[in-house]
C-alpha cells in the first residue's frame, strides 16, 4: 500500500474498511488502535490525513471511542466521524455511516451485540442522514460528487447487493 500511494503521490487516504477487527475498539485506551492503525501503515507515503468511515465490525465495540477527537491527538491521520464531507479541489466527497441502514445487524443480530447508541432511534437517524445527504448533494457546486460509505450500494463481491441501500 506504502509503495502505490508514493508511486501516485496521493493526498489524504480513504477508508471504508472495517477498521478494527473482530470487534472494533474497547475503548478510547484499547491498544488495538496503535496496533492495527498507528504501527500497520508507518511508510512514509501513507502520513497522510485517513478520513474513515465505520463498518460493522467497528460497531460491535465502543463505536463512541473510534468517533472520539482522543484518537487524532495519538495519531493525527485518524479521522472517523458518522457523515462529513471533504471538500478537495477537484471533487467533494460526502461520506455516511452505512452500518444503520442494514438490517440485520440492527434487528437480528444472530451472534453479536452492535452498539446503537447515537443511532437510536433508527429510522429518524436514517432520515435525518438521508436529508443532510440530499441538501449537501443538492447544494454542492463540486463538478464530481462521490459518496462514501462502508457498504456497497452494488457489488459482485460475496456479500452482494445492499438491499436497504437500494431500497
Amino acid at each position: 500500500m506504502g509503495r502505490v500511494a508514493a508511486k501516485l503521490n496521493i493526498d489524504f487516504v480513504i477508508s471504508t474498511r472495517d477498521n478494527f477487527y473482530d470487534d472494533g475498539l474497547t475503548g478510547i485506551d484499547d491498544p488495538a488502535f496503535e496496533i492495527s492503525f498507528s504501527k500497520i501503515y508507518t511508510a512514509k507515503s501513507l502520513q497522510k490525513q485517513w478520513y474513515s468511515v465505520l463498518g460493522n465490525h467497528d460497531y460491535r465495540g465502543d463505536v463512541e471511542a473510534q468517533l472520539n477527537p482522543i484518537l487524532q491527538k495519538i495519531d493525527p491521520r485518524w479521522i472517523c466521524q458518522r457523515s462529513f464531507i471533504v471538500d478537495t479541489e477537484i471533487a467533494e466527497f460526502f461520506f455516511i455511516d452505512s452500518t444503520p441502514f442494514v438490517d440485520k445487524y440492527f434487528l437480528k443480530p444472530k451472534d453479536h451485540k452492535y452498539d446503537s447508541r447515537g443511532v437510536l432511534p433508527r429510522e429518524k437517524y436514517l432520515s435525518k442522514l438521508l436529508k443532510d445527504l440530499e441538501i449537501a448533494l443538492k447544494d454542492s457546486t463540486a463538478k464530481w460528487k462521490i459518496v462514501v460509505g462502508h457498504h456497497p450500494v452494488r457489488s459482485i463481491g460475496h456479500h452482494g447487493d445492499t438491499k436497504e441501500l437500494i431500497r
